[in-house]
C-alpha cells in the first residue's frame, strides 16, 4: 500500500465515528484505533492505590437551626420576584458589542430605573466594529433594572433591561 493511501485511509478514519479499524490487504496490515481505553489490561487497571482521607462531617438540614420569621421572610420575597417577573418583560442585546448607556460620557443616560418608555425609544448604544448602533424599546412600560454597566462587553441574546409592562 503507498504513503498516500495510508494517509488518505486515516484522514477518512479520522474524520468518521469509527472508534476501531483494522485492514488487511496481502502482506499490508493496518490498524487504527480511537478509543482511550482499548489495550488496557485489566492488571493495570487492578494496580492503583488506594488513598485513605479523613473523614469530614456535613451539616445536613436536619441539624441546621432555622427561624421560622426568617423562612417565611424569604418564602414572602420569591413570591413578590415570581409575581414580578410575570409582568415584565426583558430586552435583550441584538447583537455583539460594548453596552453604553449614554450618546457620550457627558451625556445623560438614554434611560434610568424608573423611566416611562414607549417601543421605538432609543434606551442605548451598542458599539459594534466601530459602528455606534441605537438600540430601540421593544416595548412600553417602565424600566425596573438594568441589567449590564456602561462599558461593559454583551453577547448576542443577553437581557439589558427588565421592563414593568402597562
Amino acid at each position: 500500500m503507498e504513503f498516500e493511501n495510508i494517509k488518505e485511509l486515516i484522514n477518512l478514519v479520522n474524520s468518521s465515528d469509527l472508534a476501531f479499524f483494522e485492514l488487511s490487504n496481502g502482506n499490508d496490515h493496518i490498524k487504527m484505533d480511537k478509543s482511550f481505553n482499548r489495550g488496557v489490561s485489566d492488571t493495570n487497571l487492578n494496580n492503583t492505590k488506594t488513598i485513605n482521607s479523613p473523614v469530614v462531617s456535613i451539616a445536613t438540614s436536619e441539624n441546621i437551626p432555622v427561624k421560622k420569621e426568617e423562612v417565611k421572610k424569604v418564602e414572602k420575597e420569591v413570591a413578590q420576584e415570581k409575581e414580578d417577573d410575570e409582568n415584565t418583560s426583558v430586552i435583550t442585546s441584538p447583537m455583539v458589542g460594548t453596552f453604553y448607556s449614554s450618546a457620550s460620557p457627558e451625556s445623560p443616560a438614554f434611560v434610568k430605573v424608573g423611566d416611562e418608555i414607549s417601543k421605538g425609544k432609543i434606551i442605548c448604544i451598542i458599539e459594534a466594529m466601530k459602528l455606534m448602533n441605537e438600540i430601540e424599546s421593544e416595548f412600553d412600560g417602565t424600566i425596573v433594572k438594568c441589567l449590564v454597566n456602561d462599558g461593559d462587553m454583551v453577547e448576542y441574546g443577553q437581557p439589558l433591561f427588565k421592563i414593568k409592562g402597562e
